[in-house]
This record gives structure tokens, C-alpha cells and sequence, in this order.
């Protein structure tokens, strides 16, 4: 059964209060928290977790929402410019004769980029994988280990950025490795 509109505004004021508390650094066992209504700190630990919980799911509702327009308006640019970009068109010289037929590369271009937006707006694209590998395509040899051992490893899988000398190591050396 659901509360009173009454019983929901007392709610929301508590919690309210009891957020603010919390965010000034008030523990939950401090007598300000429990003169709110709560029984002991474990009540307003459970509640406070309660009011974040609803948010979040107001917050992922109105997310759904701007995607769901978000992708209407897409489809809309999307359905202007797909004919343009599949569709070959005539190509004329000057005197306005027909030479060739063409796709419309700037409708092309528009129908690609709308896909890119749609993907990234739908979080279509798989993330990128990196993976570090040791000699042979194996795995990297770690373990508890010393600086020389540690640049040995750095040398083994190749320096991070060879065209940058590190200033903390002391030693000045060319893009072949080479002291300088």
C-alpha cells in the first residue's frame, strides 16, 4: 500500500535533513541523525541507501528517455539522408548532359557519421582491447622484483615512448638506445 502524499513529503524532508547531515561528515550514531525519527544508525544507514537507490532510478529513467529522443532524431536525419547516399544520382558536364551516375559522397559522409553517433549514443562499439605480452607473444614475467630487473622487463616489452629520454634515470641515450 502506498503512503500518504502527507506521509511521502515527511519522508522526503527526513531524508533530505539526513543527507545533509551526512555530507557535512555527521556519523550516523550522532544524536542529530537519530532526533530525525530514526530508531538507531542502522535504520538511517538503510533509509539514506533507500533515497539514493530511487534516485539513481529517476536518474536512469530520464537517461532512457533523452536516448529514446535522441535515437527519434537520429532516425529522422537518418531516413532525410539515406536516399541521397544510396541512391545514385546523374552526374551532368557543362552543357548539361548526363555523363555518369553517382553517389552523393557528402550524404555518404552524413549517413556514416549518424551511424557513429547512434553506435556511441547506444554503446554499440566494443571497447578497445589492449593486452601487454612478454617475449614470444607470452606472458610477462612478474613478480617481486628489483629497478634493474624492473628495466630489464621495461627494455624486454619496449620503452613507452623512445622518442622521450626519462629525466629521472640520468642517462641520456639516442632513438637507438645508444648513450648520447
Amino acid at each position: 500500500m502506498t503512503a500518504s502524499k502527507l506521509k511521502q513529503d515527511e519522508t522526503t524532508v527526513r531524508r533530505t535533513k539526513l543527507l545533509k547531515l551526512r555530507r557535512e561528515g555527521v556519523r550516523y550514531d550522532d544524536q542529530r541523525i537519530l532526533d530525525l525519527g530514526y530508531s538507531d544508525s542502522g535504520s538511517a544507514r538503510k533509509d539514506l541507501v533507500r533515497a539514493l537507490k530511487a534516485h539513481r532510478d529517476e536518474e536512469a529513467a530520464e537517461v532512457g528517455i533523452y536516448r529514446q529522443q535522441e535515437n527519434e532524431r537520429l532516425d529522422a536525419l537518418l531516413e532525410a539522408a539515406w536516399p541521397r547516399a544510396t541512391t545514385p544520382s546523374p552526374v551532368f558536364d557543362k552543357e548539361g548532359d548526363i555523363v555518369d551516375h553517382a553517389l552523393d559522397m557528402r550524404a555518404v559522409d552524413t549517413v556514416l557519421r549518424l551511424m557513429d553517433r547512434r553506435a556511441k549514443l547506444n554503446g554499440l562499439d566494443m571497447p578497445a582491447k589492449a593486452e601487454l605480452s612478454g617475449p614470444g607473444g607470452g606472458a610477462v614475467p612478474i613478480g617481486p622484483v628489483g629497478m634493474t630487473e624492473l628495466r630489464n622487463l621495461i627494455r624486454t616489452a619496449g620503452e613507452p615512448d623512445d622518442d622521450v629520454d626519462d629525466p629521472d634515470d640520468g642517462e641520456d641515450t639516442d632513438d637507438d638506445g645508444n648513450h648520447a
